[in-house]
């Protein structure tokens, strides 16, 4: 296994009004994250929050090219990000205690914390159709370039991961600096990771590896 140190290439933030970031998800032009009673849009070139919709949002997001989907206690909202509107719900395969969420291939993926598992569900109906152990807490997910990752948080420890999808294997690791904690996890498509910062109320920018970097 490969083991490094995360590259923090950027913070944003603490944004005005947010108390807590839990899921972060990007649409190719913002970065969507969680912040308890509302899901805030924000422009990662300028780092200003451009939209907010009002919707239960406790933990991880997704987006699927389309439609937002968020982690709300016990459920999953599918969300048109154009109107705010909750379009439809499933179960929460862990009934309150999920925690990252990310869209591949059709199914969502989903993180449950202190059960140390990766579900992957049907969008649709909530059904299982997969299940992947960590041994660590499992805080964001996030699929890029055929690439399963997802974040850890135990005390003041956090990592990034990347696991073999099929086997939960661990195949890299970044190391968070000590005391800053990751809550949500999404892959930017090109050389980087946006990662939400729990209480610290900001995301960081993070190196993804291999990959030079265009943040500034």
């Amino acid at each position: 296994m490969k083991r490094s140190e995360a590259e923090i290439l950027r913070e944003y933030g603490p944004f005005p009004g947010v108390d807590q970031v839990g899921g972060v998800t990007f649409d190719s032009q913002h970065v969507w994250i969680a912040a308890g009673d509302r899901l805030n849009a924000f422009d990662p070139a300028s780092g200003e929050t451009v939209r907010s919709i009002e919707v239960a949002a406790h933990a991880g997001t997704a987006f699927d090219g389309q439609h937002l989907f968020q982690i709300a206690e016990d459920r999953i909202q599918k969300i048109d990000p154009k109107t705010g509107s909750v379009l439809a719900t499933i179960p929460a395969p862990g009934g309150g205690s999920d925690s990252g969420l990310a869209w591949a291939e059709g199914t969502l993926w989903v993180g449950q914390y202190r059960d140390r598992k990766i579900h992957q569900i049907d969008p649709h109906t909530g059904a299982i159709l997969r299940t992947i152990e960590s041994s660590r807490f499992v805080t964001g997910v996030t699929w890029s370039d055929g690439e399963l990752w997802h974040a850890t948080w135990e005390g003041d420890e956090s990592d990034l991961r990347r696991i073999d999808p099929r086997t939960g294997e661990v195949l890299e690791t970044l190391d968070m600096p000590s005391g800053m904690g990751v809550s949500g996890l999404e892959a930017d498509g090109g050389d980087q990771f946006f990662c939400g910062g729990g209480p610290s109320g900001k995301v960081r920018a993070v190196r993804r590896p291999g990959r030079s970097s265009t943040a500034r």
